[in-house]
């Protein structure tokens, strides 16, 4: 090799003219290639989780008939994954998880009340058209409990609870397959995972739902992970829910008799404390009434809507955790959320704009000023954050997902952005040929229970 440089010249060839012919074609290749592209284009219809930016709607996006779209990146252009549900005969111990060791709890029971979401789950997901019988082809598993309810009412007690979720996943192949990733498990109270207290331990990589994504005040951590898990809302009654009449018909804001409203227990709680005493200071302007669960004094359900109902906004405290029924709650008696609980976490927040439909003010500034700056807006703006509101409470309503927009529809999407194309675990191998060894090399289909866990 020469060690003299090579120098490049950009003439180093005599160019060819550009003559008239030349301009005419390159006029005819530009003309063509616009036309062939545009007539490319509008041979394929949009996705239908395309987001229109230009939609006036900044609170979620929708589509022509009006229903919410999820972005496609990260979801796909539409909804495809299998979910196995276990069936409670299948698997030892299951049976006490839904109804207690004697087997005396109801679903039923369980569907009543703000944990009930356990219970309706479930169910959609017997019902869904995602679900597969077969587990070999399940993208997601999804394992049934109602815990909450069923040590509510005295069917296991803490201790129970943890040895027969362990009996249990111990006799789950393909818990063990994958380490739990591709595992779901409802926990529908403040409480979170802990009701299962080895939680951290057997399904700290499971997909968990929870309406509650902070206990750091009660634990030493929090079982929510952002990037597994997912938020789910309350179960609100359905007589609030329904399509049609409902128990309670909102009141036009010129009729409501309070600025806004409190409606719960104080469970010696700062936030809530605070808002119990500036309501003694404007009693006027702010309603706290001392809920009573017995006695003549107890709100009925009806009741209870009607005073949440009076006034235009709804404050939500923190109470024994961050999540609150009465967020949900609110935009179905149409007065504006005000969350006042700074750990709070919110479901769906890859398609919903919360600053359009609710307010969050700091818990550390309870006082007249919030009052004062809840005053100062306008109806009409209250109006269009109602609205605004209004458009996207059926993403709280446990409805089949069936329905354009409802909370199983949106889980849906939610949980095909955790499918995974491989599993493994620190207890699962595989050879050459692909085939799938515990620990001793022995095939996956050949796995018995009970299994250590991974």
């Amino acid at each position: 090799m020469s060690p003299k440089p090579r120098i490049f010249s950009a003439h180093s060839h005599t160019a060819p003219l550009c003559t008239r012919t030349h301009q005419i074609a390159a006029l005819i290749l530009v003309t063509a290639t616009f036309f062939f592209t545009r007539l490319f284009d509008q041979s394929f219809p949009p996705s239908p989780c395309y987001l229109d930016r230009h939609l006036n709607l900044h609170v979620a996006k929708t589509n022509d008939a009006g229903h919410l779209l999820w972005p496609d990146r990260g979801y796909g252009s539409h909804l495809s994954l299998k979910i196995y549900v276990y069936d409670e005969n299948e698997i030892d111990g299951l049976k006490d998880l839904l109804y207690g060791r004697d087997g005396s709890i109801s679903s039923n029971a369980c569907l009543k009340g703000q944990w009930g979401s356990q219970v309706k789950i479930h169910r959609l997901l017997l019902e869904s058209r995602f679900r597969t019988r077969k587990k070999e082809e399940a993208d997601l598993f999804f394992v049934p409990a109602y815990v909450k309810c069923v040590r509510m009412l005295g069917g296991l007690n803490d201790k129970e609870i943890n040895q027969t979720y362990v009996k249990v996943l111990s006799q789950m192949p393909y818990f063990r397959r994958s380490g739990g990733r591709d595992h779901i498990f409802v926990f529908p109270s403040g409480a979170g995972a802990h009701l299962f207290r080895s939680w951290a331990t057997y399904i700290n990589r499971s997909i968990i739902l929870t309406p509650e994504g902070d206990r750091t005040d009660k634990k030493d951590s929090s079982a929510f992970n952002t990037w597994k898990d997912i938020i789910i809302p309350g179960n609100v009654d359905d007589g609030m829910t329904k399509t049609g009449a409902t128990v309670f018909q909102p009141l036009p804001l010129s009729k409501r008799k309070y600025l806004a409203n409190y409606l719960g227990r104080a469970q010696k709680k700062v936030g809530r404390l605070k808002l119990i005493e500036l309501a003694k200071q404007y009693p006027d302007k702010l309603e706290c009434p001392e809920l009573q669960f017995s006695g003549p004094n107890k709100l009925g359900r009806v009741e209870y809507f009607q005073h949440l109902g009076n006034s235009k906004f709804c404050l939500a405290p923190r109470g024994e955790s961050s999540w609150t029924l009465r967020f949900y709650e609110s935009f179905f008696v149409e007065c504006v959320p005000v969350i006042l609980s700074d750990q709070v976490e919110l479901p769906f927040q890859n398609v919903i704009d919360y600053t359009e439909i609710s307010i969050k003010w700091p818990s550390t500034s309870i006082g007249p000023e919030l009052l004062d700056y809840l005053a100062s807006i306008p109806d009409e703006v209250i109006e269009q954050i109602i609205g605004r509101g209004r458009q996207v409470r059926c993403l709280w309503v446990y409805a089949p997902d069936s329905e354009p927009c409802s909370t199983i529809r949106a889980l849906m999407w939610e949980l095909q952005r955790k499918v995974r194309q491989f599993h493994q675990s620190a207890e699962t191998f595989w050879l050459r040929n692909g085939s799938v060894v515990n620990r001793n090399l022995v095939e996956f289909a050949k796995w018995k229970p009970p299994m250590p866990l991974p």
